[in-house]
């Protein structure tokens, strides 16, 4: 099988074979080999359960269904240098999980509940059914590949009071400053624990998120969850940058791994000696639940909105020329003499140049929760980016957009988080053993 950069790999039919070398493997199923396994007794079942919907749904297409699709075969990697979750590509689905060790709770509980969380991550992100667990073979996903399904796993500032573990909490996690457009729901931010929860088909992320919340047990219990999306791939012609419900292209600036200096901006530095140590090749997750005010917002012309970002709306070009990809000029003027991306434009005022290079890697999934008792879309953001150190990322930028961005006015922030995520976990280990066995 070949890998691709992004630690994600096409998984066919010989994935199956990997339950052989399991010393458990007698109680783990492939998916695909599961469903495969029915042969010709499948095609018998389409006639027998045609008055039960299968029929129908035969009827109603020209062509015969495809066994797995390129979007349902591509696997990510549970074990590695980094978790997954991070560099993967946007996913079409995802789940936000907080969640509280429960009283009494204590070091010893939080490691036996990361073993197991680790243990079905790896599993399920290999498109494994696992036989005989407390209830994660619910046979949601039986019919399913892997779906690039990925589950990321990181610790809150309480987790270390919460676990005896304070002398090895990161600076890095002290609190978030407050900012003007806070309108934060205590009861939806932080958490001692945090799940991050990716999958390009809706059901292969349920499944995911079912499992890891029966395998809490009496160990933790939710906080609180947040379900988001993106486009599906494959939904346009080429590749294209995604775009948020705004109707904005959302990302053009970001990070990308090709770059000399990604590793150092979004990475912990494996050369600490530091009492976190514990976090090399890790990185810090900023949660922020960001509500667009949609209403306002389509009351602007589309011109008036490429003016508050700062990009033309039709391809995420600059409003100092170009395409997508082009630098932005930020000195460029018009013939009226006035700068062609405004002074307060979001994309000025968040460009690494106005923040003395200060980066951080955004990958968010859109949400929409029904309509608020005013009659308005509960819509927006599920915000989160990665980086090396929040107080170098994401706080000097949210700082400066704070201070003036033409954006402001249309999004309110509602909840908000901050989680150290650490490195990949080695064969053998679970995430987090490096902190909680040290």
């Amino acid at each position: 099988m070949s890998k691709k950069k992004d630690g994600l790999r096409k998984s066919g039919t010989a994935a199956g074979s990997r339950e052989e070398s399991r010393p458990d493997g007698a109680g783990v199923v492939s998916r695909r080999r599961l469903i495969g396994s029915a042969g010709a007794a499948g095609a018998a079942g389409l006639v027998l359960g045609a008055a039960g919907g299968a029929g129908t749904y035969a009827a109603t297409r020209e062509e015969e269904p495809t066994a797995l699709t390129t979007v349902g075969s591509t696997e990510a990697m549970f074990h590695g240098k980094h978790q997954a979750g991070i560099t993967t590509p946007l996913q079409a689905r995802g789940h936000l999980v907080a969640f509280d060790l429960a009283p009494g709770a204590g070091r010893k509980e939080a490691a036996a509940l990361l073993r197991r969380w680790s243990a079905v991550a790896e599993r399920l992100m290999a498109g494994e059914v696992v036989k005989g667990g407390p209830g994660h073979d619910t046979g949601v996903a039986l019919d399913a590949g892997p779906s690039s399904l990925t589950v990321t796993l990181g610790f809150g500032r309480t987790f270390f009071a919460r676990t005896g573990l304070d002398d090895r909490r990161p600076a890095a996690l002290d609190p978030l400053p407050a900012f003007s457009s806070d309108h934060l729901d205590a009861k939806r931010s932080d958490g001692d624990l945090w799940v991050q929860i990716g999958a390009d088909d809706a059901l292969v992320a349920f499944h995911a998120l079912r499992a890891l919340q029966k395998e809490a047990g009496s160990s933790a219990r939710v906080r609180w969850q947040m379900n988001g999306f993106n486009r599906t791939p494959g939904a346009t012609a080429r590749p294209m940058t995604a775009r948020n419900l705004m109707g904005q292209v959302d990302g053009t600036n970001n990070p990308r791994p090709a770059e000399s200096d990604f590793e150092k901006r979004i990475f912990v530095p494996s050369d600490d000696s530091s009492a976190s140590a514990w976090m090399a090749n890790g990185s810090y997750a900023v949660v922020r639940r960001i509500r667009m005010l949609l209403d306002d917002w389509e009351e602007l012309t589309v011109e008036r909105q490429e003016q508050v970002i700062g990009r033309r709306k039709a391809d995420g070009a600059p409003l100092s020329g170009g395409s997508e990809s082009t630098t932005m000029d930020l000195d460029r003027t018009g013939p009226d003499g006035k700068l062609l991306i405004p002074s307060n434009a979001h994309a000025r005022i968040s460009s690494p140049e106005k923040n003395g290079g200060a980066a951080m890697l955004r990958r968010p999934f859109s949400y929409h929760d029904g309509i608020s008792d005013d009659g308005t879309p509960d819509a927006g953001l599920l915000f989160v980016c990665w980086q090396a150190d929040p107080f170098k990322g994401f706080i000097p930028v949210q700082r400066k957009l704070d201070r003036g961005d033409a954006l402001s006015p249309f999004v309110r922030h509602e909840a908000s988080g901050l989680f150290a995520v650490p490195g990949g976990a080695g064969a053998g280990e679970y995430v987090g053993q490096r902190l909680l066995e040290s």
